[in-house]
């Protein structure tokens, strides 16, 4: 569950990476997870599963080990260091912030990148693209309602965008456990998006049975 992200567990850093880690692969099942469901052309953001942590030399210096979320952090850091200096002298360069926020979420720091998708949203209200990614990296840090928020400020710019409507389905139905909403969310998905390829179409009728079976159990 969201919530679990933000919790704080007996067993510290390890306790919570795990936690995250669990809800990045929330819809890996189906090969989706909350993100994008296609790549639009006005993305400039990977899609969460490029974000899965790849194996990284621990504090012991053994390497193929998971790393911790402080280690992710210090990795983040060290990269987007620079970007962020540039920022100082260009604050509100889209580039220079998709970029660091992208580094953020790409290694589970969903707070951080919220920030810089945030400031993004600032300058340029109707980039639908970054609200999907600052929608994302709320949920994963457990701020359901404000995730759900904006996700209806991407579809009041963009009503039929695939993206917005995948993902309001999937908070509704993990994040509200409103199987109804979210139904109605993919329902309206498929119907506005005729374009949506085979293989994501399957997915999301294979989400909408899988709701609907849970709900007969």
């Amino acid at each position: 569950m969201p919530n679990e992200a933000v919790e704080q567990g007996t067993s510290g850093s390890t306790w919570k990476a795990k936690q995250v880690y669990a809800m990045a692969a929330l819809c890996l099942v189906v090969g989706l997870a909350l993100g994008y469901l296609f790549r639009g052309s006005q993305s400039a953001a990977p899609p969460i599963e490029a974000s899965k942590p790849q194996p990284a030399a621990t504090a012991g210096g053994m390497a193929g080990h998971m790393p911790s979320l402080e280690d992710m952090k210090k990795m983040a850091d060290t990269k987007a260091g620079p970007l962020i200096d540039k920022l100082k002298t260009d604050p509100n360069n889209v580039d220079l912030l998709t970029q660091v926020g992208n580094i953020y979420k790409a290694t589970h720091q969903f707070k951080d990148a919220a920030t810089y998708y945030d400031k993004i949203v600032q300058i340029d209200p109707r980039n639908v693209a970054m609200r999907t990614e600052l929608a994302s990296c709320l949920y994963y840090n457990g701020d359901v309602d404000g995730a759900l928020g904006q996700i209806q400020q991407s579809l009041h710019y963009d009503p039929k965008d695939a993206n917005s409507l995948f993902n309001l389905g999937v908070i509704k139905w993990q994040g509200k456990q409103d199987a109804k909403g979210a139904l109605m969310a993919w329902q309206e998905l498929l119907k506005t998006n005729p374009q949506l390829s085979a293989d994501r179409k399957a997915a999301v009728e294979k989400l909408m049975a899988d709701v609907q079976m849970k709900g007969k159990s």
